[in-house]
């Protein structure tokens, strides 16, 4: 039954970044959460945060650096306190007006019904391309 109960706290998870309700999130995270994406530092959001503070500044530093964010997620596979899911997230990036459409893969670690790890594993060279392009190579 654990299974079940944290998939259906990642579907709550993933129905709050839909609405914005980035309040929601953290209230399923732990306070000694680490949340990390990977990639190099080109990417703003990429990197390991600890704590509720950081995982906060996650979200801003998205909110600043993309609109017209969509996360389509494909599957859910449940096991022990392990969560992982795979789809796509779209976006456009504010400062080169660059698309990013790529597959997303993440896995959620839980202890007591909170996340304790997340790791979010997207196309980087894409994402790094997106921030890097200059507006007029945007086209």
């Amino acid at each position: 039954m654990q299974d079940q109960d944290n998939a259906k706290i990642v579907q709550s998870m993933y129905a709050a970044f839909a609405k914005g309700d980035i309040a929601a999130i953290m209230e399923r995270v732990a306070p000694e959460i680490e949340w990390t994406m990977e990639g190099p530092a080109s990417i703003p959001l990429a990197g390991r945060r600890k704590g509720h503070d950081q995982v906060r500044k996650f979200f801003q530093e998205m909110a600043t650096t993309q609109t017209e964010h969509k996360l389509t997620i494909d599957d859910i596979v449940a096991q022990g306190d392990t969560v992982m899911s795979t789809g796509r997230f779209a976006a456009r990036v504010n400062a080169t007006g660059k698309r990013i459409d790529c597959a997303v893969a993440h896995i959620f670690k839980f202890r007591a019904g909170k996340v304790v790890k997340f790791l979010d594993i997207v196309d980087t060279a894409q994402m790094v391309e997106a921030y890097t392009a200059s507006r007029s190579a945007a086209g």
